[in-house]
C-alpha cells in the first residue's frame, strides 16, 4: 500500500505533527509552564492554558480512538470536549496531560506507519473520513490551539 509517494506524504504528515514546520511545536508551547499560570483565564479571553491543553488532549484522543475503533462514540459537544475547572488540580494532573497528549500523538503516528495503510480509504463507520484528514485535523486543530497557548503566554510575560 505505501508506494514512494504516500511514504514522502506520510513523512511530511508526520513531521507536521511532530515539530509544527511553520509554528512552534506543541512540545515547545507547553515547556516550562510555570505552575502559577496555568490556571490564569486572561482579560477577555475564554479559556486558561490548563483547559487549552485538556482540549487539545480530549479532541486529539477522539481523532485516534475514531481513527481505528469504529465503535469509539465521542464526547458530547461541546462540554465533552473542554474542563469546567481553570486550573489542573496538581501537578500530576498537568504532567498526566501532557504526557498523554504525547503518548495519543504517537499512537496516532503509529497508525500512520502501518505498511498497509491505505492514507485515502475512507473508514467504513465514517463519513468519508480517512486518515490523511484525520492527520491534518489534529495538525490543524493543534496548531490552532498551540497558537493560543503562545498569546496567552505572551500576555502573562511567560514568552520570549
Amino acid at each position: 500500500m505505501n508506494t514512494g509517494n504516500t511514504k514522502e506524504v506520510i513523512k511530511q504528515l508526520k513531521d507536521l505533527l511532530l515539530a509544527g514546520n511553520a509554528h512552534v511545536s506543541l512540545n515547545n508551547a507547553f515547556k516550562d509552564i510555570p505552575e502559577n499560570i496555568r490556571g490564569i483565564v486572561p482579560d477577555k479571553l475564554p479559556y486558561s492554558i490548563w483547559q487549552i491543553a485538556e482540549h487539545i488532549r480530549i479532541a486529539q484522543w477522539d481523532i485516534l480512538e475514531f481513527s481505528h475503533n469504529p465503535r469509539h462514540v465521542s464526547p458530547k459537544w461541546p462540554e465533552g470536549y473542554w474542563p469546567k475547572e481553570s486550573a489542573p488540580k496538581d501537578e500530576d494532573a498537568w504532567k498526566n496531560c501532557i504526557i498523554q497528549i504525547k503518548k495519543d500523538r504517537e499512537a496516532f503516528i503509529s497508525l500512520l506507519d502501518d505498511p498497509e495503510v491505505d492514507l485515502y480509504k475512507p473508514f467504513a463507520h465514517g463519513e468519508g473520513q480517512n486518515l490523511l484528514r484525520e492527520a491534518l485535523l489534529i495538525a490543524d486543530h493543534n496548531s490552532y490551539h498551540i497558537g493560543e497557548v503562545i498569546a496567552i503566554r505572551r500576555l502573562l510575560g511567560d514568552w520570549k
